[in-house]
């Protein structure tokens, strides 16, 4: 991948950790996230292009937003 920049790294514990990375694959950036295991990167993960991206985005920031309006409510009780 060129132009890789690393975005978070993520601990899991003191071997693994998920990358999420950003790049340029065969001239299209994409977004590589993926776990790692003694700083091997595993077949666990996924590569999508900023589009893809876009719409996963959208899915994550529903279910964080969704998640928040439940804790809310559940404070309140």
């Amino acid at each position: 991948m060129k132009d890789e920049k690393i975005i978070v790294r993520i601990p899991r514990n003191g071997n693994d950790e998920l990358i999420v990375r950003k790049g340029n694959y065969w001239n299209v950036d994409v977004i590589d996230i993926r776990w790692h295991s003694n700083g091997t990167p595993t077949k666990k993960g996924v590569r999508m292009n900023m589009k893809e991206m876009e719409d996963v985005y959208k899915a994550l920031d529903k279910i964080m937003r969704d998640n928040n309006e439940y804790d809310k409510i559940q404070q309140d009780v």
